[in-house]
């Protein structure tokens, strides 16, 4: 584990797990996670002979809580920076939900070289905002509404996610385990208000159309169509087609955090498209 200083003093840490000779597994996480939100899938993939990175983005868990620089662009040029400290080679970048769409904007910008392959999983692009040229996204209130809650109190918002839509805890017979939820708080409540404010606006405003046409390397796409933070219809289907090397899988039921609540049926599927 370490850190490493942005050109604007922010402090960014990682987690680098395994031989530095493997090949680099670098997982994204989602708002307003930390690097820890990835446990089980680097425990996994170390065990499978990979060496594993994973960041705190910025404003969240144990990097710098910064009131400035909470938008895609500083996002995707932090892990350039990362990428660039550790020398990261022919890596596979996997992004959950946010985390999606870092990597989206990080790899269509990424030194040749860098990126081998990438993982969308339940991720935000294209984009959620509902806009004329996106008619099927989720309207503006939507979001405002998230902002109000994560104003009046955090700490109550940061648990009513995770106990209800995120991991599909609000379904009949749901099996609820409350360890995940107290480990969403305990990922969220670690990060600063302000850049998790301005991130709301990162994850569903930003037109990622652009990022995913000029992405060429293989690309895999998951997402399960029971997911209730970021609608499957507008979103993974979309991605895939946008792709010039995409492959889209749809998982049955599943919910927006499936990589916490299916670990079994995620982590086989990620490791058979890194073995590829």
């Amino acid at each position: 584990m370490g850190t490493i200083t942005t050109k604007d003093g922010t402090e960014i840490f990682y987690k680098d797990w395994g031989p530095k000779t493997a090949q680099p597994v670098m997982f994204h996480h989602g708002w307003p996670l930390t690097a820890d939100d990835w446990d089980g899938q680097m425990m996994f993939f170390l065990a499978h002979g990979y060496r594993v990175i994973a960041h705190d983005r910025r404003g969240h868990g144990r990097s710098t809580q910064t009131w400035e620089g909470n938008e895609m662009d500083t996002y995707a040029a932090d892990v350039a920076a990362l990428t660039d400290h550790l020398g990261l080679k022919d890596a596979i970048h996997i992004g959950h939900s946010t985390g999606g769409g870092e990597v989206a904007h990080y790899v269509a910008r990424a030194k040749p070289g860098r990126v081998a392959k990438a993982v969308l999983i339940g991720a935000v692009p294209p984009i959620m905002l509902k806009t004329p040229a996106n008619p099927g996204g989720l309207p503006i209130e939507v979001f405002d509404g998230f902002r109000a809650a994560l104003v009046a109190n955090r700490a109550q918002f940061f648990l009513d996610v995770p106990s209800g839509p995120f991991y599909g805890y609000n379904r009949p017979g749901a099996k609820v385990d409350q360890g995940v939820i107290w480990n969403w708080w305990r990922q969220g409540m670690m990060g600063g208000a302000k850049a998790h404010y301005d991130c709301i606006k990162a994850f569903s405003e930003t037109d990622f159309t652009e990022d995913l046409k000029a992405i060429t390397v293989p690309t895999l796409v998951m997402h399960g169509d029971d997911d209730q933070i970021v609608p499957y219809a507008d979103s993974a289907p979309l991605s895939a087609k946008l792709l010039k090397n995409g492959t889209l899988k749809t998982y049955k039921g599943l919910p927006h955090g499936l990589c916490t609540t299916h670990p079994d049926v995620v982590n086989p599927d990620l490791l058979a498209f890194a073995k590829a």
